[in-house]
């Protein structure tokens, strides 16, 4: 009995301080819940009906915020009476919902409660880790705005006390600091009474300041006395705690009997009635009363077997903890692994039609670009031909209009000369006649340039633009041997002799720089 595990004792005081906690901060009620939350002290099946018909309703209508409210205060009664197992599974079901449904606030919520629930498996690692999961989230919350900082000093009283349970004093004043720092900011003068309660029972195991501990946890006795009754469970165990710390027993037992009082009264905070038991087992015993160390070792006993006995719900959960929620993900996991598993299949299956697709479209391109320049081409060169056709037809026309201007000329010529041989015409008269209607050599050329310009417009700007240092006469040559005007006939449209048409074509040759062998007409042609 000596032997009795301080620890154990400690950390059940701590789950149950902060179990109570939790009520100063309400979260979200509903009309099953106000039904329920009379019953608990009265008749706590009909309470759990009450629950259950609510989890029932609001499963059905699919609201699923009245539904994990429903299932945490369910939870939270379990609880207080000690089935943790029940408790363990109803928050792993609200988790679940809370986190399909992106409920930060909820989630926050439950990561606490799963925190002690841990604690009370004995399994501190994961308890502090999801106290911290329960912190970090909150603070993301406070800025958004999304909750007041009062949830924020609630975090932090639950790691103060899974500190303390694990002696790590420092860590314990840590946070203790924490949660002063947050009501500071929430107003300067802002109370805790339930962060007090704590701050006095620490002064007095560390400090040594019983009477300054019991003037607080007095002046918190008033405050829950007026507010939440079930709570004297908690305040009247810190205060047989100091107390029994200062040595007084007598008054250490008091209180304790106190604490139980209340626990069956609000059927509340059972799990003090576990720690009670204990310790006035070992107070009597102190005492020399047997029979009542005796008596209150059978109680602990018997209430510990009830718990984490062999047959326990609870001990079932303490040897192998049903991780709903651990599982649930796992299966989300491997469901969303296959659903992307099958969408990488479906991406490869669209990209490789996709691939199919440009690669046709591609080909399909180049087959139109191809079929579009060969017919551009087609139609160019068809243009080009008809183009060439046509300026040929005019060519031959222009070129047979100046062998009839030269004939002209050459027959008229012809006729001054058959009139200069008879004596018996007036040739005066008759070379008036004839200069009338014979043009000047000029004239026939002004004509005809005219008449080539707008059949070959490129001509001269081509031939231009390659040969410069080309003058008029040259030019006048060029086109005539694009025709493929003889000496002569050249002669007779420029009205300069054969011999001045020679020479002509000779300085030609040289500005356009011509080899011998090359033909001048083929070179023209070309241009």
């Amino acid at each position: 009995m000596r032997n009795f595990n301080f620890k154990k004792k400690l950390f059940l005081l701590v789950f149950f301080v902060c179990l109570g906690m939790n009520a100063q901060y309400p979260y979200g009620t509903n009309e099953y819940i106000n039904k329920a939350n009379p019953l608990l002290s009265k008749n706590l099946d009909s309470a759990i009906i009450n629950l259950n018909e609510g989890i029932k309703f609001y499963t059905n209508k699919r609201d699923t915020i009245n539904l994990i409210n429903t299932l945490c205060y369910r939870s939270e009664v379990y609880d207080n009476v000690l089935d943790y197992g029940k408790s363990y599974d109803g928050y792993w079901s609200a988790l679940i919902l809370a986190d399909l449904s992106n409920n930060d606030i909820s989630k926050a919520r439950i990561y606490q409660e799963l925190g002690w629930l841990y604690t009370s498996y004995r399994r501190e690692e994961e308890s502090l880790r999801y106290f911290n999961l329960s912190l970090e989230l909150k603070k993301k919350l406070l800025e958004q705005k999304k909750i007041s900082r009062n949830y924020l000093v609630s975090n932090y009283f639950a790691i103060v006390n899974f500190y303390r349970v694990n002696k790590n004093l420092p860590m314990t004043k840590i946070y203790l600091d924490s949660c002063q720092i947050s009501l500071n900011k929430i107003e300067p003068k802002e109370r805790s009474y339930y962060v007090e309660s704590e701050q006095a029972y620490y002064k007095a195991v560390i400090g040594g300041k019983y009477n300054e501990a019991h003037d607080i946890l007095n002046e918190t006795k008033d405050y829950f006395q007026a507010i939440d009754p079930s709570y004297l469970t908690v305040i009247n165990f810190l205060i047989g705690e100091v107390y029994r710390i200062s040595g007084n027993i007598d008054e250490s037992i008091k209180h304790y009997r106190e604490s139980l009082k209340f626990s069956v009264m609000y059927n509340k905070h059972l799990g003090y009635k576990q720690y009670n038991y204990e310790l006035l087992s070992d107070l009597y015993y102190d005492k020399g009363n047997y029979k009542e160390a005796f008596y209150f070792k059978n109680k602990a006993d018997e209430l510990n077997e009830r718990i984490f006995g062999r047959t326990s719900e609870n001990n079932k959960h303490l040897i192998e903890i049903k991780d709903k929620y651990r599982l649930q993900k796992e299966t989300e996991k491997a469901l969303l692994k296959e659903a992307r598993i099958d969408k990488l299949e479906n991406q490869k299956r669209i990209g490789f039609l996709r691939n199919i697709l440009m690669a046709v479209v591609v080909v399909f391109l180049i087959l139109y670009g191809v079929l579009f320049v060969k017919n551009l081409r087609r139609k160019h060169k068809l243009e080009k031909q008809k183009t060439n056709e046509v300026m040929a037809l005019k060519n031959r026309e222009l070129t047979a209009s100046a062998l009839q201007l030269i004939e002209k000329e050459e027959f008229i010529t012809k006729l001054k000369e058959s009139i200069s041989n008879n004596e018996n015409i007036d040739l005066k008269a008759l070379n008036r006649m004839i200069s009338g209607f014979q043009s000047s050599p000029g004239g026939n050329w002004e004509e005809f340039e005219a008449r080539f310009t707008s059949i070959n417009q490129s001509f001269y700007k081509n031939i231009r633009s390659k040969y410069p240092n080309l003058g008029k006469t040259d030019l006048k040559i060029c086109a005539l041997i694009k025709l493929g005007f003889s000496s002569k006939e050249m002669s007779s449209l420029l009205g300069i002799t054969i011999e001045s048409v020679h020479t002509s074509r000779y300085r030609l040759r040289k500005k356009l720089n011509i080899a011998k062998g090359i033909n001048l007409v083929e070179f023209i042609s070309t241009i």
